[in-house]
């Protein structure tokens, strides 16, 4: 009975395992989505520079104005320091999805770990359990042997 209780008396350090393993799974998935994110308004931007820079082939072609080149010089220069700092932004995010990654996979272990460790107590529980049995059910056949012989 002893193993039983041993497992019985890990179950709340499961709950709170489990618990922070799921805390630390929302946790990877928003920090999923924050790269996400990211990412998508860094390619927007990258496909509107894009974008932007094709209009000089299209208006150099027909001859620009100092003032123009100066717009789009300017222009151009605030959206390389945007795109710059979108590429920051995404390299932040990446790195705190590592590091959720990590807390998470760290969480999962501990939780596989205890489960574990659990099952085992339970197993062995069950097997003094059943050598009791047995060993009732032994000393009782013999009871009714020795019974039946006198």
């Amino acid at each position: 009975m002893a193993s039983g209780g041993r497992a019985a008396r890990l179950a709340p350090v499961v709950d709170m395992a489990e618990s922070a393993e799921k805390a630390a799974a929302q946790r990877l998935g928003h920090f999923q989505g924050q790269v996400n994110l990211a990412n998508s308004k860094l390619g927007d931007l990258e496909n509107f520079r894009a974008e932007y820079q094709s209009q000089w082939v299209d208006r150099g072609s027909q001859g620009v104005s100092g003032q123009w080149l100066r717009s789009y010089q300017y222009f151009l220069n605030q959206l390389e320091t945007a795109v710059s700092q979108q590429r920051q932004s995404l390299v932040w995010h990446e790195n705190n999805l590592n590091k959720a990654r990590e807390t998470w996979q760290q969480a999962y272990a501990r939780v596989e770990g205890l489960r574990k460790l659990v099952q085992r107590y339970a197993d062995e529980a069950r097997q003094l359990e059943d050598k009791r049995e047995q060993k009732l059910m032994d000393e009782l056949s013999q009871r009714l042997q020795r019974r039946d012989t006198l």
